[in-house]
């Protein structure tokens, strides 16, 4: 292995969150002191994620939010879970997941359109999620008084695994017959 393989490992390793693949570039340049060839950084991302494919290794390279970010493989997702439950104060209320889909579905919105759909004041959540960089300012609404506009944040991506919002499930997917009352009609 070659020690630009290993730097774009260690980059990918150390970073947070999903990193992309202009910001390996840029460290490479820098640590480098030469130009890096975009070819030459895609081989070595695909070496990268071709050693970790071994069975033997529980994480994986995975292409995440236009970037890249080592993931455990899916088949460790129940004993990743068990240690989830344990962080449960960082795990969001029920109220804050709902405020949550109201802004990644409907974003651009703001304070009020979240709380004329859920029927309930959601100041707390709001901050909450601000607070845990899932949602972002993204601007002002024209309309009266300018009211803040939020958004999903990069981290959202990062935190539900998706590169594009047309990953999430549609609303019809997650609507079922018994949640629905009366009959439907033809």
């Amino acid at each position: 292995m070659n020690n630009t393989e290993l730097y774009i490992e260690a980059l990918i390793f150390s970073s947070e969150h999903s990193l992309r693949f202009e910001e390996i570039a840029y460290c490479l340049q820098a640590a480098l002191e030469r130009d890096v060839d975009t070819d030459e950084i895609t081989r070595y991302i695909n070496n990268i994620q071709q050693k970790y494919l071994d069975d033997n290794l529980a994480i994986e390279l995975v292409k995440v939010n236009n970037g890249y970010q080592f993931l455990t493989k899916k088949a460790y997702y129940p004993v990743i879970a068990l240690l989830q439950s344990q962080r449960s104060k960082k795990k969001l209320s029920q109220a804050a997941l709902e405020t949550l889909a109201v802004i990644a579905y409907k974003q651009p919105a703001t304070k009020t359109d979240v709380e004329q759909i859920r029927g309930v004041n959601c100041d707390y959540s709001i901050q909450k999620l601000l607070e845990k960089e899932l949602i972002a300012v993204i601007g002002k609404s024209e309309a009266v008084g300018k009211p803040i506009l939020y958004g999903t944040s990069p981290l959202f991506m990062d935190y539900f695994g998706v590169n594009d919002m047309q990953e999430l499930p549609h609303i019809k997917e997650l609507t079922s017959a018994e949640s629905s009352i009366g009959e439907i009609e033809e």
